[in-house]
């Protein structure tokens, strides 16, 4: 339910509204009236009766029936940035136990002696969810607010609260959120925040890198990202993403989208992107024809592409390292059969769990026990019949045991103890090698993964044998 406020007033009067902002409710109320039997509450909107006390009968429901109630106020928060600004009852001695930064506040050497403490640099809507905790434990966070939750926590020192918006952040995090969360991580100093924000950058670069948010970050970020040598992505898409940075930038600032304003934004930083490292063809249709380089920068680096005596560039020369991909292999032997592994439009499919986050880049596939042969086959990621990610690729084996990789377009993000499910429909050569002796567990790395039948596999694939013997993953 949302929290009521009690917007600033010259009088005792309020005016009825709603703060569309925040999805703050603010009800008409007077400030003369201090009465359990004519106050409100803003958490079950009924009048309390006289005896209000006795229907609460515990320390904590007393408590929050104190929360944001003008009954014993003895101190006022205008809280929000001029013009926004809501105010807030609150009880000193509640405060002070809470936080030190309150206790220091109030009861310190330099107590503040004013009635009304104005926050302007704390949202509203952040601030009610910081007192409703420090008067009654209770944690109410949203996507829209828990950032600025967090600074609120960080301002006030209440570390509880804190420890809560980092992990309800981490369990938030995405591809399309992630640079955003890497700069406020360290904005906030939450270094495990920040690890785990560049575990989601480096796998999944090519989504973080093109999402919305990546224009969101500030200067800082943008050049450490830039710098990252596991960012697993081609180059020309690190370079399409800084352009758009730039643009957005020059927004931000006011300034024309032109070449000379987005080369000012980016400075050095336009310096760390790594643009001899893209195909020839890559830079002639990119970043050549951008108009962000200078006709000297482009002419040198064609030479560099092209020429025996190469010039000196001031871009970095060295390919990104990139992720390694890990392989998870669920059998311990193979073989073939004249009349297996048959295909015919057939489902081949496992359901697997893991336990901590990984990002799941393909499958390695079984091919042809008859010599060199080319399959097409579509792969398909999901979780609770929910598709995550599919591709129409081909592969071609070369007669051999070995597996072959397949790949999806983009890593997906798996989280650990869910099954999820991977199938795979193949057309080719009739017969291929198949899995035997399969195990239930296996051990990768520092990742452990957990096999079971799946009801989609409908051309014998089971956790003792058949296709899909491997999974190809980052950690």
């Amino acid at each position: 339910m949302a929290a009521e406020l009690y917007p600033a007033t010259n009088n005792g009067t309020t005016v009825t509204g709603t703060d569309k902002k925040s999805n703050v409710q603010v009800t008409q109320s007077t400030t003369t009236a201090t009465t359990p039997t004519t106050q409100q509450n803003i958490n079950n909107n009924n009048v309390e009766p006289p005896s209000w006390q006795s229907s609460h009968p515990t320390l904590r429901e007393r408590n929050a029936v104190m929360f944001n109630n003008e009954l014993m106020a003895d101190i006022h928060f205008i809280v929000g940035p001029f013009g926004e600004s809501k105010k807030v009852p609150a009880h000193k001695y509640v405060l002070a136990v809470g936080s030190s930064v309150f206790c220091a506040m109030f009861y310190g050497d330099l107590a503040e002696e004013s009635s009304e403490i104005h926050i302007p640099d704390v949202e509203p809507a952040a601030f009610l969810i910081l007192l409703k905790y420090m008067y009654s434990d209770a944690i109410d966070l949203e996507a829209d607010t828990v950032l600025a939750t967090l600074y609120a926590a960080k301002k006030y020192i209440v570390p509880a609260l804190a420890k809560a918006c980092v992990t309800f952040l981490e369990t938030s995090l995405e591809a399309k959120n992630a640079c955003v969360l890497l700069s406020q991580s360290r904005l906030f100093e939450e270094p495990e925040l920040t690890r785990r924000c560049w575990e989601v950058i480096d796998a999944q670069a090519e989504l973080a890198l093109g999402a919305e948010g990546f224009c969101e970050i500030d200067l800082q970020t943008l050049e450490i990202i830039l710098q990252r040598e596991t960012l697993n992505t081609k180059e020309v898409v690190v370079f399409d993403a800084v352009m758009s940075w730039a643009t957005a930038e020059c927004k931000r600032q006011g300034l024309g989208e032109t070449t000379r304003n987005k080369r000012s934004v980016l400075g050095k930083a336009l310096y760390l992107v790594r643009i001899p490292t893209m195909t020839l063809e890559e830079f002639a249709d990119g970043a050549a024809q951008s108009d962000i380089l200078t006709l000297e920068e482009t002419h040198d680096v064609f030479l560099w592409y092209t020429a025996a005596t190469k010039p000196n560039l001031d871009f970095p020369l060295a390919q990104r390292q990139g992720l390694a991909p890990q392989k998870c292999h669920r059998f311990q032997s193979s073989a073939y059969r004249s009349n297996q592994w048959r295909y015919r439009g057939r489902c081949d499919s496992i359901q697997f769990a893991v336990d901590k986050r990984i990002f799941i880049a393909g499958l390695g596939l079984y091919g042809s026990s008859g010599g060199k042969a080319e399959y097409s086959v579509k792969i398909e990621l999901k979780r609770q019949r929910v598709t995550l990610a599919q591709n129409l690729t081909k592969f071609v084996s070369d007669g051999s045991s070995n597996t072959f990789s397949v790949w999806f377009e983009n890593p997906v993000q798996v989280e650990q103890d869910v099954f999820y499910t991977v199938s795979a429909v193949l057309d080719g050569n009739e017969l291929s090698y198949f899995g035997q002796e399969g195990m239930t567990e296996v051990q990768c790395g520092k990742v452990t993964f957990q096999f079971q039948c799946s009801s989609d596999s409908t051309n014998g694939t089971g956790v003792q044998g058949g296709q899909i013997p491997e999974l190809v993953f980052y950690a």
